[in-house]
C-alpha cells in the first residue's frame, strides 16, 4: 500500500467536527507519556503540558491529540502510565465530560486502535483521522476542511511494518539511547527521514488539494503564507511544548515554556511562534 493510499484510508471513516467562527480547537501531538523513569521523555515537560491543558480547558477549547500520546513501544503497560500521569488523565476526563476530547493514535500507540482506555473513560474511541469542516458551500463562505492525522502513514517502517519498528525500539534502540545513541529510524531524530516524511505528507496535501495537519516528525510548521501542510510539533522538545490553536477560523502556532519575572519568580508562558494565519485565505480545496 502506497503513502497516498494509507493517508486516504485514514480519512475514509473519520469523524467530521464543525469548524465555525466560534470553534476553538487546540491540536497537540507526540506527548510520549511514559512510566516516569529515565526513558520517559514527557517527564521533563509535564508541568508545561498540564499548565497549557488547564488553560485550554478554562478557555473552552476542544482538545485533539494527534497520536503518540502514550509511549507504548518502549512500555507494555498502559496502567502504569495512567498511574504516573494521573493528573493529565484526570483533566482528560473533565474534557470528555463536556465532549471536548478527541484522541488519535500514532505509530507509538497504534495498539489503541483495537483497545479502549479504561477505567477512566467509558467508552473512549481512538481514531486514525479527524476532519474539521465548515460544511457545504453556502453564500460567500468558502468551504474549509482541515484533515488531522498523526503522519506516520508517510513511512512504511512506521505504518505497515510497525511491529518490526516496535521490536527494534523496545529491544535495541531504547537500551542504546540510554548510552547516548539515537534511533536512526526515527523521524523525530533523523533529519533525512524527517524531511522525507514531510515531503510525502505535503505531496498528498497538494495532490488532493487539502489542508493536512500532522505531528510525527516533531518539527512545528506553520508558514505565514497560506499553505497545505502544517505540523503541531511535539510535547517533548528540550525546553518547551508546541501546539496549534484553531479559533476564529485562523491557526496559530504557539510555544509553552518556563519564563522568569523581574523578581526571578518562574511561570509558564505562552508565546506565539507563527500566525495567526487566516483559513479564509487558504488555497482552494477539494470538496468532501
Amino acid at each position: 500500500m502506497s503513502v497516498f493510499s494509507r493517508l486516504d484510508r485514514a480519512f475514509q471513516n473519520a469523524p467530521i467536527l464543525p469548524l465555525t467562527n466560534c470553534s476553538r480547537y487546540v491540536l497537540m501531538s507526540d506527548c510520549h507519556r511514559g512510566m516516569g523513569n529515565s526513558s520517559d521523555n514527557f517527564l521533563k515537560n509535564q508541568h508545561l503540558y498540564f499548565a497549557a491543558l488547564e488553560h485550554y480547558y478554562k478557555q473552552g477549547f476542544t482538545y485533539i491529540e494527534l497520536g503518540d500520546g502514550d509511549e507504548l513501544w518502549e512500555n507494555r503497560n498502559m496502567k502504569n502510565i495512567l498511574d504516573i500521569h494521573s493528573n493529565v488523565f484526570w483533566l482528560f476526563k473533565e474534557f470528555a465530560r463536556e465532549d471536548r476530547l478527541y484522541l488519535l493514535y500514532g505509530n507509538h500507540d497504534i495498539v489503541k486502535r483495537k483497545k479502549r482506555l479504561q477505567p477512566l473513560f467509558s467508552p473512549l474511541h481512538f481514531h486514525e483521522g479527524i476532519i474539521l469542516s465548515t460544511g457545504p458551500l453556502s453564500g460567500s463562505m468558502p468551504h474549509i476542511s482541515l484533515y488531522l492525522t498523526h503522519g506516520h502513514q508517510a513511512s512504511l517502517l512506521n505504518s505497515t511494518l510497525w511491529p518490526l519498528s516496535r521490536f527494534l525500539v523496545r529491544y535495541i534502540w531504547r537500551p542504546m539511547e540510554n548510552l547516548g545513541v539515537l534511533d536512526p529510524t526515527s523521524a523525530a531524530k533523523n533529519y533525512h527521514i524527517k524531511n522525507n516524511c514531510e515531503v510525502r505528507l505535503n505531496q498528498w496535501a497538494e495532490g488532493n488539494r487539502r489542508i493536512l495537519i500532522t505531528g510525527h516528525t516533531h518539527r512545528p510548521i506553520l508558514p505565514t503564507e497560506p499553505a497545505r501542510y502544517y505540523n503541531t510539533g511535539s510535547c517533548v522538545h528540550p525546553r518547551c511544548i508546541t501546539c496549534i490553536e484553531v479559533q476564529r477560523l485562523s491557526m496559530t502556532l504557539v510555544k509553552w515554556s518556563m519564563n522568569a519575572r523581574s523578581d526571578s519568580t518562574l511561570y509558564v508562558a505562552r508565546e506565539v511562534i507563527s500566525g495567526p494565519v487566516s483559513l479564509l485565505d487558504s488555497p482552494t480545496q477539494s470538496v468532501l
